[in-house]
């Protein structure tokens, strides 16, 4: 736990445009950091220069984080001491353009035919003891989220208005509040009105949210834990749920799709976010070359 004069409770209340998981990952990578520096003897942030921040760096660095993890501590850094800056709590700001390791070059994982089979149309026996309405919801969720590329955090957040089944879109928030429109695919659109139709009203209870499109055995929201349990139980292998986010995307481009309208569909403000997926795409190719071209 940081001491009061860091200030994170009231950096933490500043982040009003942040999505509620960035809050709490720069919260934890901060206390991180305050925990450390202060076994190094600093009270609070004007004990902190530059010097400082790069030796953490480099420690995070000797404690085999990935590239990623340690390029988002780094941007929790220069936020944070930004801010402070900003607010007249420092003179000047140690972190202004600290740099870190770019983010690593890991490709996201695209699911295999038999993986989305067993996800979408034939889940493994286990599941065979479900109630109705709990495979009702899991259909309609993994449908969304593989035929729509939804967020986690954005499926679970969806409410009755923001369904347009007649004319299959969907209106979704994402992050930093921005809205968009996303079709919904013809199985997607059957899966959810069979939930609404048939299941939803048998997880009712009376904690039950009246704008919650999805609800988790206790009648609640259906929260991201909640989805990473319905793929722990329909996967073949261990699944990540934005892997459907992933292979949504990677399909679309693996078609043709344009990658403008991919970056639409999937919310991202950045477009060189998105071109991450046409490595993605690319790679699948290339392997689909080796593995069958007889002078590749």
């Amino acid at each position: 736990m940081a001491e009061p004069g860091w200030l994170l409770e009231e950096f933490e209340a500043a982040l009003t445009a942040a999505s509620p998981a960035t809050v709490r990952a720069y919260r934890s990578d901060l206390e991180a950091f305050t925990e450390w520096a202060a076994r190094l003897g600093a009270s609070g942030p004007s004990a902190i220069d530059r010097k400082v921040l790069r030796r953490y760096l480099a420690y995070l660095g000797t404690r085999r984080y990935a590239r990623r993890t340690v390029a988002r501590k780094a941007s929790a850094l220069r936020r944070y001491f930004a801010w402070l800056h900003r607010t007249g709590h420092l003179s000047a700001d140690p972190a202004a353009g600290l740099s870190a390791p770019a983010g690593e070059g890991r490709l996201p994982r695209v699911l295999r035919d038999e993986e989305l089979r067993a996800l979408l149309d034939d889940p493994p026996a286990s599941t065979s003891s479900d109630e109705p309405a709990i495979r009702l919801r899991d259909d309609a969720v993994l449908e969304l989220l593989y035929g729509s590329g939804l967020r986690v955090a954005e499926l679970c957040g969806l409410r009755p208005d923001d369904l347009d089944l007649l004319n299959r879109t969907v209106r979704v928030w994402g992050k930093g509040s921005r809205q968009r429109q996303v079709p919904l695919s013809e199985p997607a659109s059957a899966a959810i009105d069979a939930w609404l139709r048939c299941g939803r009203d048998q997880l009712i209870t009376t904690d039950t949210p009246v704008d919650a499109v999805f609800l988790n055995r206790r009648g609640r929201r259906l929260t991201p834990r909640d989805v990473r349990r319905i793929l722990d139980r329909r996967a073949l292998s261990p699944t990540h749920p934005h892997a459907l986010r992933h292979t949504f995307a990677t399909h679309l481009l693996d078609g043709g799709a344009d990658l403008r309208a991919v970056q639409e569909l999937l919310g991202h403000a950045d477009l060189g976010t998105t071109q991450h997926y046409t490595h993605v795409s690319k790679e699948r190719l290339r392997r689909v070359v080796e593995s069958t071209h007889p002078r590749a």
